[in-house]
């Protein structure tokens, strides 16, 4: 039983131990230092996305007929169980950072029930399965939980660190102000780029600082949420050509997600932030003018 364990693990904790600690080259300069900090770059934001992308995965190649007479939905939620509670067995998320993740579970459950009311029918899931609640499938939690885990694993693999962040308190009223605001603008109307504006006086002046190879580089902490935000649509466009759910105006023929949903998910992005930065080991990492 041990040598599966190793054998499952070790490649992914090999791989964490040589980008944690790479073999620096000081020599390295120019052109060739871009391209290696790059490549290690990009090498740990794919390892960062592991749950986000074994999750769309399984959402890609799943048939929409279901597996084993299972349907789809149903599949997709014991897949992500699984990936779930093999992290933490491996021991790339503790459990603190798993009650994180249950809660991003949780708030993004309680959003989809919402958005997918009768009253409201901002999109819908097509598809019948068992695990279905609300009429909303189980597993689409794990599409918010999926967004805590990558910043949760990005925080380790490139050290990040805050400087200049917003006093908590005021995090967290403009993250209760982007969750709530995605519920009232369908009836008080949508104050999103009123948040949007207390969140760039916030967050001015926050800087993330993280190290890619073996150099400490630094960028804005909003252009960070921008470009997070960005992937995460681009995403749920690959979702929505696979049939995973549906907007209505892609009822009759797929079409591209409104770029508006970019902005929300940025917004998310902020409030999922928010939470993640509330564990005790990451909030020593971040640092708070006084």
């Amino acid at each position: 039983m041990r040598a599966l364990a190793l054998a499952a693990v070790g490649p992914v904790q090999w791989l964490d131990r040589r980008l944690l600690e790479p073999r620096a080259d000081e020599r390295l300069a120019g052109f060739r230092r871009f391209v290696v900090e790059f490549l290690y770059f990009g090498i740990k934001q794919a390892r960062a996305c592991l749950f986000a992308g074994l999750f769309f995965l399984a959402i890609f190649t799943v048939p929409r007929a279901g597996l084993w007479g299972v349907p789809r939905y149903d599949v997709l939620l014991i897949f992500a169980l699984a990936v779930q509670a093999w992290m933490v067995w491996a021991k790339l998320e503790t459990w603190d950072e798993l009650k994180a993740i249950c809660l991003f579970h949780a708030v993004g459950f309680a959003l989809e029930a919402f958005k997918t009311s009768s009253g409201i029918q901002s999109w819908s899931y097509p598809d019948f399965a068992y695990s279905k609640l609300f009429g909303v499938p189980l597993f689409s939690g794990f599409m918010y939980a999926a967004v805590g885990s990558y910043i949760i694993q990005a925080w380790r693999l490139f050290d990040l660190r805050i400087r200049h962040h917003p006093p908590y308190w005021m995090a967290w009223l403009v993250a209760v102000a982007i969750y709530v605001n995605f519920f009232t603008h369908h009836f008080i109307g949508d104050y999103r780029w009123h948040i949007a504006a207390c969140v760039l006086g916030l967050y001015g002046r926050a800087t993330v600082v993280f190290r890619p190879y073996d150099r400490e580089r630094s960028m804005p902490l909003l252009l960070a949420f921008v470009l997070i935000g960005f992937f995460i649509w681009l995403a749920e466009n690959a979702a929505t050509f696979f049939g995973i759910w549906r907007y209505p105006n892609q009822l009759g023929a797929w079409t591209l997600v409104h770029v508006a949903k970019w902005s929300s998910w940025s917004l998310l992005v902020i409030m999922t932030f928010t939470i993640v930065a509330n564990l005790k080991h990451i909030k020593r990492m971040i640092h708070v003018p006084e």
